[in-house]
């Protein structure tokens, strides 16, 4: 026998024998990236059947399609998640004044408004945005409710300069011991940690802000250890590889190792989209404060070697999205970095994008050129990344 809750404001549902202690509810679904095409290594391709190369990729899949209402009072609704969004943000501000104005704020009627956190704002993320350096050829977020301004290019912005910050505040440091706040840059489509502060100009820097407010449970976790190499999160209806095996490949071996992978009985399994990744981050952990990766410890990540030999540092975790970046769009693919977002600057490496933040390497590339560096902020790039499996929870 079997009891059955279905979510009030989206379409999904969690069945679970009356003999486990708790009906388990998705108060957490993730949004599915709104990806439709089909990519290899380099370009667009006719879609992949099973056991085709490339096959397991995001467009492959689809989740719950992204849903919004917009409410004509400046607010919009997401269907899926059940929260509330500020429809226009206004101007740049600091990350004190955003929560001052979410408090006092009654848009709408309301006077729950909050800053959101960084997995509610990266709920809004579409990967059908395209961006070329520092220039925006579509935005990866819907235009068609929601208002994203472009850097100021008169006063010297570049187009990419128009972040939004969340209230996640990094426990760890980047750069050179600044305290930073986790943005989404819907512009081009990463998460990055921003500086709080400016010191040159001894100045809070400002980002822009989308105030929410609804479904307070969004972005919280409900993991299970199935004690058979699989965990469960019944806030989001995924079971997980609970422990990686240990080997870096580039992203065509990643779909593959997945779409092969049997574990636990189950053969389903698949490699996550950027959206379903990101979920399982755990923005209260980092290698500097909790000596860990950015992930629950009910996980198991294997540690690697940071590019100049030290240990202590932990994976980039391979996606199935593909990231539309740069003269060769279809060439990157989305990874979450679990450990320091690392990247060497002035020949120092050092975390400049914070542990949990979520970047794009080449697909492929000579493993033996790899680790290689790119970027004004020298990002890593390893290329041959690790994976973590995915699969719905049937029940």
């Amino acid at each position: 026998m079997k009891t059955c809750i279905k979510r009030r404001f989206a379409t999904l549902s969690i069945c679970l024998s009356i003999g486990y202690s708790a009906v388990a509810q998705i108060t957490y679904p993730i949004v599915d990236t709104g990806v439709q095409t089909f990519y290899s290594n380099n370009s667009v391709v006719s879609e992949p059947n099973k056991g085709d190369a490339f096959y397991g990729q995001d467009a492959n899949y689809n989740g719950n399609q992204p849903s919004y209402a917009n409410n004509g009072d400046g607010t919009i609704t997401d269907n899926i998640t059940g929260l509330m969004w500020q429809q226009d943000m206004g101007g740049k501000m600091t990350l004190e004044e955003a929560i001052e104005k979410a408090k006092k704020s009654t848009l709408g009627g309301y006077n729950d408004w909050r800053v959101p956190t960084i997995k509610e704002l990266y709920s809004l993320i579409l990967f059908t945005g395209q961006v070329k350096g520092a220039k925006s050829n579509k935005l990866f977020i819907d235009i068609n409710y929601f208002n994203q301004p472009l850097g100021d290019t008169s006063l010297g912005e570049r187009e990419i300069d128009a972040q939004t910050w969340s209230s996640t505040v990094y426990v760890g440091k980047t750069m050179r011991n600044d305290a930073t706040i986790f943005g989404v840059n819907f512009i081009d489509g990463r998460i990055k940690g921003y500086p709080k502060v400016n010191k040159r100009k001894r100045t809070a820097n400002a980002m822009y802000f989308r105030m929410v407010r609804g479904n307070t449970d969004y972005g919280k976790n409900n993991f299970i250890d199935n004690g058979d190499g699989t965990v469960s999160d019944y806030a989001t209806g995924l079971m997980w590889q609970k422990a990686d095996d240990g080997k870096a490949r580039d992203w065509e071996a990643s779909l593959a190792y997945s779409e092969d992978l049997e574990l636990a009985g189950h053969t389903d399994w698949r490699l996550p989209n950027a959206k379903e990744l990101q979920s399982i981050v755990e923005y209260s952990r980092s290698p500097q404060t909790t000596n860990s990766p950015a992930i629950d410890p009910v996980f198991s990540t294997t540690e690697i070697k940071d590019p100049e030999g030290k240990s202590g540092q932990y994976p980039f975790f391979w996606t199935s999205t593909t990231h539309l970046d740069g003269v060769n769009p279809a060439s990157g693919a989305v990874y979450i970095a679990f450990g320091e977002g690392q990247g060497k600057m002035r020949n120092q490496l050092m975390d400049v994008h914070g542990a949990g933040c979520q970047r794009s390497d080449p697909k492929s590339g000579n493993k033996n050129q790899y680790p290689k560096y790119f970027g004004p902020q020298g990002d890593v790039r390893y290329v041959y990344n690790y994976v973590r499996s995915v699969r719905n929870i049937k029940m």
